[in-house]
């Protein structure tokens, strides 16, 4: 694994609740520039809630959310999306009527001067989206379709991509072709954090990994070293 670069997301004892059910518990975490982090765990485990709370859909009980060292643990979603955090659902944050050109546009709304620069960096990153321009995104392919979400989050000035099952419903082959995209990505210095319970891919392509149970960090480290850790083989790969 290639060094770190610099610390560009961190989180502090962030502890969040849905009324009486507490979601998260004092998790912290940190991401740095070029770095991929995969969340695993098991349905209702907290991963969602906690991409939703980076991104400000969700507030904070406690503890605190530091992007470029700025606390932005009670910013709205636009101002932290236009600062440079990207999430794509798991319903993959496109809009099917519109065509891939409508979408990449929408993208880029809040830097519509930097457009034209921007759009050549998608298309030299994903040259099918230059073949599919007009064609309306709800006719992709699935695995085309999650390459145009990826396209319209970098429209958007990105420095975090996060992702949320990014994997779900997608054959085999678009799935490896989607880790390969997140890789590429992450070799020009993003950041990916993705919520993911494709086991296989997740140690394949993540630099670290952190595992939560009942909104709880269990486990974390570098993912060749939790590869074989028995809880990790256990729990996830039936073993």
């Amino acid at each position: 694994m290639r060094n770190r670069g610099e610390v560009i997301l961190k989180i502090k004892n962030l502890t969040v609740s849905y009324g009486p059910i507490i979601a998260l518990k004092e998790i912290k975490l940190e991401i740095a520039q070029g770095e991929t982090i995969v969340l695993i765990g098991s349905n209702g485990a907290g991963k969602s809630t906690l991409l939703k709370s980076i991104i400000g859909l969700v507030k904070p009980d406690d503890g605190y959310i530091f992007f470029q060292g700025k606390n932005i643990s009670f910013w709205n979603p636009e101002k932290i999306n236009r600062s440079g955090i990207f999430l794509i659902p798991e319903e993959g944050g496109i809009f099917r009527t519109l065509t891939v050109e409508e979408n990449l546009q929408l993208g880029a709304y809040h830097f519509f001067n930097q457009y034209q620069q921007q759009i050549k960096r998608v298309m030299q990153l994903f040259p099918i989206l230059q073949q599919r321009l007009k064609q309306v995104a709800g006719t992709l392919s699935g695995g085309e379709q999650r390459i145009l979400a990826f396209g319209k989050a970098l429209m958007s000035n990105s420095k975090i991509l996060m992702l949320d099952e990014p994997s779900i419903g997608l054959s085999p082959r678009h799935i490896e072709q989607i880790f390969q995209t997140m890789q590429r990505l992450s070799q020009q210095g993003y950041a990916i954090l993705l919520a993911e319970q494709n086991i296989v891919q997740a140690f394949k392509y993540a630099n670290r990994v952190y595992v939560l149970e009942n909104g709880e960090i269990v486990l974390h480290g570098n993912s060749s070293d939790l590869k074989y850790h028995p809880r990790i083989k256990k729990a996830y790969l039936g073993s």
